[in-house]
């Protein structure tokens, strides 16, 4: 039953989240410059009635969804939000309108599916128990990187998080299909 009710939603939002993506990625910024970016998500935060803490690493964000029993669990899905410094070549409306500043490694669709999925939750409260974390980290090109400032500013408490999902686009895998890790994985 509530994967239908997903499936809804996505379908019904998928227009709303390839607007978002692309908003994005015509508006890149470096990391630990994701002021804009913060701002956009802080907008869409706002709009889908998600309650939210901005300013941790000065530009993450992070969003707090609540369903029965939230003090049962708490999961975290976080979705980095800088660009390179490359300078974007394709001829696409949606072009990189920020020179020499590129989102090439997919953190325009990390945000915006982490977006979408915090909208379809919130739609579905009622139906799962928990809590979850949204986590939008600032500076994953970069190390140390957000990720780690952001848990030293206390992001993965208050609630605990029991577990978190990251997540990577890869074009190596065809469409729809996902690949999963347990621990680290990938870069920053």
């Amino acid at each position: 039953m509530i994967n239908e009710k997903i499936q809804a939603l996505a379908k019904q939002f998928h227009p709303d989240i390839v607007a978002i993506r692309r908003h994005l990625h015509a508006h890149p910024e470096l990391s630990f410059q994701e002021h804009e970016t913060s701002k956009y998500i802080q907008q869409k935060l706002t709009e889908y009635g998600i309650p939210f803490q901005a300013g941790i690493v000065d530009t993450g964000v992070v969003g707090l969804l609540q369903g029965k029993n939230p003090e049962s669990k708490c999961i975290a899905l976080r979705a980095d939000m800088d660009a390179l410094p490359i300078q974007e070549l394709n001829e696409v409306e949606y072009c990189s309108q920020n020179e020499g500043v590129m989102h090439a490694c997919g953190h325009d669709v990390h945000t915006a599916s982490l977006l979408g999925a915090a909208r379809i939750l919130n739609e579905l409260k009622d139906d799962w128990e928990g809590s979850i974390k949204l986590i939008f980290q600032p500076a994953e090109e970069k190390f140390p990187g957000g990720a780690l400032l952001m848990i030293g500013e206390g992001v993965l408490e208050n609630p605990k998080v029991d577990k978190i999902i990251g997540q990577h686009v890869s074009p190596e895998l065809p469409s729809g299909v996902i690949g999963m890790r347990s621990g680290m994985f990938m870069a920053s």
